[in-house]
């Protein structure tokens, strides 16, 4: 599990079972077994925190920045693939700007 891989992630019970964006790598054994991902939506809103990447794995849709999260490690069911360094690095800058940093 590494930053910038897409997983098939459960989300519960009212957030289904999606594709996510992993923000953060898998922890180390003196942390808490959770990761941060960014879910990927095909509901799209068209609003400013929606990034769309195209990828072969992922059906029409966008990570949507509203709904960042940190999840359990072992809610992360199958790796789907990852995104490129330029992808990534555009999540990055697109957060930064919700955030403000």
């Amino acid at each position: 599990m590494n930053a910038g891989e897409v997983w098939q992630v459960d989300l519960g019970l009212a957030g289904k079972v999606r594709p996510c964006l992993l923000l953060t790598s898998y922890p180390n054994d003196d942390e808490l077994a959770l990761v941060t991902i960014l879910p990927h939506t095909t509901a799209l809103r068209g609003n400013r925190w929606e990034v769309s990447i195209s990828k072969p794995f992922l059906k029409s849709g966008a990570f949507h920045l509203q709904q960042i999260q940190s999840v359990p490690t072992v809610r992360l069911m199958r790796k789907l693939g990852a995104l490129s360094d330029e992808e990534l690095a555009i999540v990055h800058d697109r957060l930064r700007q919700h955030f403000g940093m």
